[in-house]
């Protein structure tokens, strides 16, 4: 049988390719049942809680965790790819007047391109794997520039110039206020950042991979990955699930609220996960996190929590229905200053390591990916109308 022009048995799969496997990979895995993800071979809450963002990144594009020499050599290298090339800087303020509704996300898109452009990036087909490295580590040690200036941008101020001397997450709270963090926040976000780097084929790295299975450069693999990531239903709810504190306001209207929502099937924002049938690891890193800095907005968090699984228990039964990441990751950047126009572009600042690790094993297959689909429409051929 023919599908789209292919000879290939059709086979019928679930919707969203849930569960279905489409290759093989060393980076890591999500294991749902369990609660439990990791990076390589090592788990991924645990690296976030014992090392730095660097060398997390120098463990997905290397392979293996830094020893201490090439901890600080791989931190210096990255650092000092941070500065942007004088065309792109200059060409920042049109892309942010152009982006001033949609955001930062949005300019990143035309950034990415504009930069791989100016470094003359070429086709990963085209070249080896050490050039591909060095294209995915240019890319992204530049992305947190690119967000923090267009951001600064769009609020009417100048961008910040990044320092070599700050780590990952120090350096990007710094461009994005101008004022070197408390150690505690850059600490808080970096462990958000690692936390974020990877999470097995979800939408954004299946689709820098498929962009990659092209053999197109990596700014074009990583334009399409931010592309999913700004949809909704999966970079953009952390500032959402702030929204639905604001929309609740205090602890006695959590359960009118809440049995109002799900009752008319809309769906809580923080809650529930695709892969996840127990609690979200991650969520819970960051829900100690936020205990860590204490105050009225945790408590309130967590009593919200509280109460929204015990009603989704009550009217969905069965449904294993937890916290996310996006849930406590909102609460703890807020509470580390970061603006909620921020939260998503600060997820892509750390899953760009993670779609970069995936664009360099990708571009090691040669294989186009190309699924089919089944035709359900009109019977075919049916005679062109003349138009009288």
């Amino acid at each position: 049988m023919s599908i789209n022009g292919t000879t290939a048995t059709p086979v019928d799969v679930p919707r969203g390719l849930a569960g279905v496997v489409v290759t093989d990979t060393e980076l890591g895995d999500v294991r749902g049942r369990e609660g439990f993800y990791h990076y390589r071979q090592y788990s991924a809450v645990e690296l976030a809680q014992t090392r730095g963002f660097e060398d997390v990144w120098h463990l997905m594009i290397h392979g293996e965790l830094p020893d201490a020499a090439q901890s600080v050599a791989f931190a210096a290298r990255t650092a000092a790819l941070r500065r942007l090339p004088d065309d792109v800087r200059a060409a920042l303020p049109a892309i942010a007047r152009a982006g001033a509704l949609s955001g930062p996300l949005a300019g990143l898109r035309s950034a990415l391109s504009l930069f791989g452009a100016s470094q003359g990036f070429r086709p990963v087909y085209d070249i080896d794997d050490e050039r591909r490295r060095d294209d995915t580590l240019a890319a992204a040690a530049v992305v947190p520039t690119l967000l923090t200036a267009l951001h600064r941008l769009g609020d009417g101020l100048e961008p910040v110039e990044p320092r070599d001397d700050l780590s990952y997450a120090a350096n990007y709270l710094y461009m994005l206020t101008g004022s070197e963090p408390e150690p505690a926040h850059a600490r808080a976000i970096e462990q958000y950042l690692i936390s974020t780097i990877d999470h097995g084929f979800n939408a954004s790295t299946f689709t820098a991979r498929v962009i990659t299975s092209t053999g197109a450069d990596v700014a074009a693999c990583l334009v399409g990955a931010v592309g999913a990531l700004s949809g909704p239903l999966h970079g953009g709810a952390p500032s959402r699930a702030l929204d639905t504190l604001d929309a609740i306001g205090t602890p006695d209207r959590i359960d009118g609220w809440i049995r109002e929502r799900v009752l008319a099937g809309d769906r809580i924002m923080g809650f529930g996960h695709p892969v996840y049938r127990t609690e979200d690891p991650r969520s819970r890193m960051l829900r100690g996190i936020a205990e860590g800095f204490g105050g009225p907005m945790v408590e309130f968090a967590v009593e919200v929590e509280r109460h929204v699984e015990s009603i989704l228990a009550e009217l969905k039964p069965g449904r294993e229905l937890h916290t996310n990441v996006e849930f406590y990751a909102g609460v703890v950047m807020e509470l580390c200053g970061l603006p909620r126009a921020m939260f998503t572009p600060t997820f892509a600042a750390a899953r760009v390591v993670g779609w970069s690790a995936n664009i360099l094993e990708q571009a090691r297959d040669s294989k186009i990916i190309r699924p089919a689909a089944r035709y359900v429409g009109p019977a075919a051929p049916a005679p062109v109308p003349v138009v009288s």
